[in-house]
């Protein structure tokens, strides 16, 4: 028994003096790393995180070649938020306290993003909104520490309402998503066409609960208010339910639609043969992009991936772009250094070069606009052009006035 004893005390010997043996190569390895912590909602929105992975996996490779950034490679340590500001946070203080990351990025839905944002400005963390839409972000909780990557609500909807204006359509009803993203959408909406068609009338609003629309409930009430055109800021599952639920009541025969993000490739997916003909949308018409820089985007995605992309692919390859070229004009990795760095920050984007301002830390990268349709049984968009941010923003006096000063 004692000798036995004698043989594990020496195997734990030997185990403890190997850790120690092998610590410093950890440390030497780890700070030759540039670590960036990614924090999303996987597992609530897998058809745009899935492909938003791939990109981001995309633009890591790419950042990594030829010795990778000023000599350190790019690493990313993934979590997923379950779709709760409470789980985002708490693996925000992992990421930065344990993982020792040099900056954050991600999130998905708007809450978890100001949530994040939050964070940042009390841990002075540099976070990289990449795919929340709220305005917020930029202007009301604007803070020294958050840039954002995607074309804000503000934005998209700003792209739309001159469509919705050439309706010359006076009453409208409107349905989005109860919380700060839908709601934002819906007041942005009504401000701006209340200033292109002063005579305009918002005749019904439907705010439904987030993946849980009551859609043949929601159909007859915006029936019973007889609008003449609909806006919509439903997404995912619930727009995919939306419109199949007015199709089967023939509601939307004749009726015009103008949407936000219906056109990109994650909901037309899911509609197929059911995609609704002549809705406006904003989206990602991957298919019709006939531009140097998407081509080369397409070709490299499709090469390692076997797949097409989507508007996830895009969101998530450039989060990680812009953050490699962020590191790359810092020279250095401390927040301070990076977040100078992202202040008039240029990129070159799948849709062309892009920059973050320094006024709002908000991105010019713009989006398409065109019309739905279907071919061979899927949905497409047609009739596209595509939208600069740096067009569809407020003007400076305004963007001053809505920001809290430094």
């Amino acid at each position: 028994m004692r000798n036995g004893a004698q043989q594990r005390l020496l195997a734990f010997i030997t185990s403890v003096m190997t850790c120690v043996a092998m610590t410093p190569a950890v440390h030497a390895q780890s700070a030759n790393e540039i670590r960036i912590g990614e924090i999303n909602s996987y597992k609530i929105f897998p058809a745009f995180l899935e492909p938003y992975k791939n990109g981001m996996e995309l633009a890591a490779e790419e950042a990594n070649q030829d010795g990778g950034i000023n000599g350190r490679k790019l690493k990313i340590i993934i979590r997923d938020d379950a779709g709760n500001q409470g789980n985002a946070i708490k693996e925000a203080q992992a990421l930065v306290s344990r993982d020792k990351v040099h900056a954050l990025t991600g999130g998905f839905l708007s809450n978890i993003g100001l949530a994040l944002a939050d964070f940042a400005a009390h841990r002075k963390v540099f976070y990289l909104a990449s795919e929340p839409l709220t305005d917020k972000l930029v202007w009301a909780d604007g803070n020294d520490y958050t840039y954002r990557l995607r074309a804000s609500t503000y934005m998209q909807v700003a792209m739309l309402v001159p469509e919705a204006a050439k309706l010359n359509k006076k009453r409208w009803a409107i349905v989005y998503p109860n919380y700060e993203y839908g709601q934002s959408a819906a007041e942005t909406f009504k401000t701006l066409l209340k200033q292109a068609q002063p005579d305009v009338q918002f005749v019904q609003e439907q705010a439904t609960p987030l993946n849980k629309v009551d859609a043949g409930s929601v159909i007859q009430a915006l029936g019973e208010a007889r609008p003449d055109a609909i806006f919509n800021v439903l997404f995912g599952p619930d727009v995919t339910k939306l419109v199949r639920a007015g199709t089967t009541r023939k509601f939307f025969d004749g009726m015009p639609v103008v949407s936000l993000l219906t056109g990109e490739p994650e909901y037309l997916d899911t509609l197929g043969a059911d995609t609704p003909k002549g809705w406006i949308v904003t989206g990602y018409p991957w298919q019709f992009i006939d531009t140097p820089e998407h081509k080369a985007f397409l070709e490299a995605y499709q090469k390692r991936f076997n797949d097409y992309p989507r508007l996830g692919s895009i969101v998530g390859y450039m989060a990680i772009k812009s953050l490699a070229e962020g590191f790359r004009k810092a020279g250095a990795t401390d927040t301070e250094s990076l977040r100078k760095a992202f202040s008039g920050l240029e990129v070159t984007s799948p849709f062309g070069p892009i920059s973050y301002r320094p006024q709002d830390h908000q991105s010019t990268l713009g989006a398409y606009v065109g019309k739905l349709d279907t071919k061979d049984g899927r949905g497409i968009m047609t009739d596209i052009r595509y939208i600069d941010g740096a067009t569809a923003q407020p003007d400076d006096a305004q963007v001053a006035k809505m920001r809290p000063a430094k």
